[in-house]
């Protein structure tokens, strides 16, 4: 068997002894007065020993002893256990005191007649450090469980991010290569110049997408592109306003947050209304408190009306979720009018 020590076990068992070392100094003294350095070194010698056997106990033999395995043999290798536990403590302990000793690292101070008055004597240390470093550990472990458990839910939470702006990005190029094709089939001069500005967007979200975060200035101009790529397909008609407030043009936002509810009023609402379409998009940032009102003209003039969330507000509000724990989205239809509204307390991002 090949024994080998982490820097996170090596890190755990020098303190533990560090601190065992001190609570054996602390009763010491307060059992009566005596020389410190000899005590000190004594004791240090004796935590050699007693930090070594631990280590393999807790390591190694524990988990042997763990195994699955009969009832009957588990009792008896427990039994077995304990019984070396008992003489690892008590001769072999004594056994390296009095190597100590022959070495001139530990001082007797005190004598023993027989080696069994001797072993009784030293065996306490032995078999409370099994109970000190014990309890340590458990509650080490618990830490290192509590740890993974909370590094498994953020790489989780990053895989699913990722997934979902997976989902988004080719969502929001299939609608827009939509776009592109009723102008090429149209024969629409205008359909050079919106390859030139898709190329532009593809080149935003393949090399500054990548990051977690992004200059909101950044969402403003991606915003704004897009909104000049949507209004190549319709004649004057379409009433278009987009305007900000933001204190901060560097704040940082999560890329392509709010391109989705821009998408959908123009897939969902302007797309489909016969007479006078518009959209009217208003973004604010100040304080981090962001605010994005989205409204669209709509053919659906029932304010009743059920509102089904297709797959770019739903992602959006996962991530949302995901992202930030002070934030609204509310979406609802009014009267030939439908309108969404996204608050952020951008400081409350995870």
């Amino acid at each position: 068997m090949q024994i080998r020590i982490s820097k996170q076990q090596f890190k755990f068992y020098g303190q533990t002894a560090l601190a065992c070392l001190a609570f054996w100094l602390i009763t010491d003294s307060a059992q009566g007065p005596g020389p410190f350095w000899p005590r000190l070194f004594n004791n240090a010698w004796l935590m050699l020993y007693i930090t070594v056997v631990n280590f393999l106990f807790f390591e190694y033999a524990l988990l042997y002893l763990r195994k699955n395995r009969p009832a009957m043999m588990r009792i008896i290798w427990w039994f077995l256990a304990i019984i070396s536990l008992f003489f690892i403590f008590s001769f072999c302990l004594y056994a390296w005191r009095f190597i100590g000793i022959q070495l001139d690292i530990y001082t007797a101070l005190i004598k023993f007649e027989t080696i069994e008055k001797g072993t009784t004597y030293i065996v306490p240390h032995g078999l409370f450090s099994v109970l000190f470093f014990g309890v340590l550990k458990y509650r080490y472990n618990h830490q290192q469980l509590k740890l993974s458990a909370q590094q498994l839910r953020l790489e989780k939470r990053e895989a699913e991010l990722h997934y979902l702006r997976a989902q988004t990005n080719p969502h929001f190029l299939f609608n827009t290569l939509n776009n592109i094709y009723v102008l090429a089939r149209d024969k629409s001069d205008l359909a050079p110049e919106s390859i030139l500005r898709l190329s532009g967007m593809l080149r935003f979200m393949l090399y500054e997408t990548a990051s977690d975060y992004i200059a909101i200035a950044d969402e403003v101009r991606i915003i704004g592109e897009y909104l000049a790529l949507e209004t190549l397909r319709y004649d004057h008609s379409l009433r278009l306003n987009f305007n900000h407030d933001i204190e901060d043009m560097k704040q940082a936002v999560p890329p392509l947050l709010l391109i989705p509810l821009v998408e959908n009023a123009f897939k969902h609402g302007v797309s489909e209304t016969m007479e006078n379409p518009y959209a009217d998009i208003h973004l604010s940032v100040n304080r981090r408190q962001l605010s994005f009102i989205v409204k669209n003209s709509s053919e659906v003039s029932d304010e009743k009306a059920v509102v089904t969330e297709n797959i770019g507000l739903s992602n959006l509000r996962r991530q949302l979720e995901l992202q930030y724990t002070e934030y609204s989205l509310s979406v609802h239809q009014e009267k030939k009018e439908f309108v969404a509204t996204l608050k952020i307390n951008l400081a409350s991002h995870v």
